[in-house]
């Protein structure tokens, strides 16, 4: 299971697709050029070879099509869910739902991501794997220096911001019960930065022993990820679900409570995520048509004129 952090797990449950859509929320643009956009990502975690950067570009685009043509649908039926949850009083129960199927959407493209980074990781020189931990030990670092050195008040103070913008992009202005709801939430959120740090620490453990790549490493790395949320420890459990359920209930209440014009600005911010699926949907089935064409013609032969041919 995907663990989140207080802000990103806040403004997952409260636009279901934001998840897995990422940067392309608002706009096409970003989406159609992830082919360019994630080996730059993967650039920055270890430096590739020219023969390693051919091989992504050409792993990469299989998976990219698949995410456009199985996971778009999926993730506009998620949009519909909430969308028509909107018009009644929304429990915390219903947020919770929309959030299970955000979590089975992401462990679907952390699957089929898989494929791709493990045939990557094959290639890789034992130099490149130890690049590749040690700019992840250099990550866990400069997160400790950022989160643990937060004051109590600081950290509420952080909470706080981080759900007043999520909700604010969406619904705009916010009242001063609706703040004042945020601020109960707030308070009420459990600490998690240091335990959210211990299992991240054990799992780059875990993670340098099977990047020494023994034989059916690439398998121990799959069962890993997938068992990742049965081995942390119950105290990180106790800690997020808290969380999740202070999240669900300030979520609900928001909803709920919003005005006639905040309900005007999330219904226009829905619908335009809606429209940016919908034109991402069909860029990938006309793509897909013309691509099926295209080997078709390819497979016929050359065309011939029979003006040519009979006499």
């Amino acid at each position: 299971m995907a663990k989140l952090k207080t802000g990103a797990t806040i403004r997952v449950v409260l636009f279901a697709t934001l998840l897995c859509l990422g940067a392309c929320s608002g706009t096409t643009f970003v989406y159609n050029r992830l082919d360019t956009i994630v080996p730059w990502y993967v650039d920055d975690y270890v430096d590739l070879n020219g023969s390693q950067e051919q091989q992504l570009d050409e792993e990469l685009q299989p998976f990219l099509d698949w995410h456009r043509q199985q996971e778009l649908p999926r993730y506009l039926q998620l949009l519909d869910q909430l969308d028509g949850s909107l018009g009644q009083p929304i429990t915390p129960q219903e947020v919770a739902a929309i959030y299970d199927g955000i979590e089975v959407a992401w462990v679907r493209l952390e699957e089929e991501s898989l494929a791709w980074l493990l045939e990557l990781g094959g290639t890789l020189s034992d130099q490149q794997v130890q690049e590749f931990l040690a700019y992840l030990q250099e990550r866990q670092e400069e997160y400790k220096e950022e989160y643990l050195s937060r004051t109590e008040e600081e950290y509420r103070e952080e909470t706080y911001d981080s759900f007043a913008d999520s909700f604010e992009d969406y619904m705009g202005r916010l009242n001063p019960g609706q703040l004042e709801r945020l601020q109960q939430a707030s308070a009420d959120m459990q600490r998690s930065d240091a335990v959210w740090l211990q299992e991240r620490a054990a799992w780059l453990q875990r993670l340098a022993v099977m990047l020494q790549r023994e034989p059916g490493w690439q398998q121990r790395v799959r069962d890993a990820v997938a068992a990742r949320g049965d081995t942390v420890s119950e105290r990180y459990q106790e800690v997020f679900q808290h969380n999740l359920e202070v999240v669900f209930s300030s979520v609900a209440d928001l909803l709920n409570s919003r005005s006639e014009k905040q309900d005007r600005r999330l219904r226009g911010e829905l619908a335009d995520l809606r429209e940016d699926l919908q034109v991402l949907i069909a860029e990938g089935k006309s793509t897909s048509s013309a691509a099926t064409l295209a080997q078709a013609q390819g497979s016929a032969g050359p065309t011939v004129n029979p003006a040519v041919t009979n006499p």
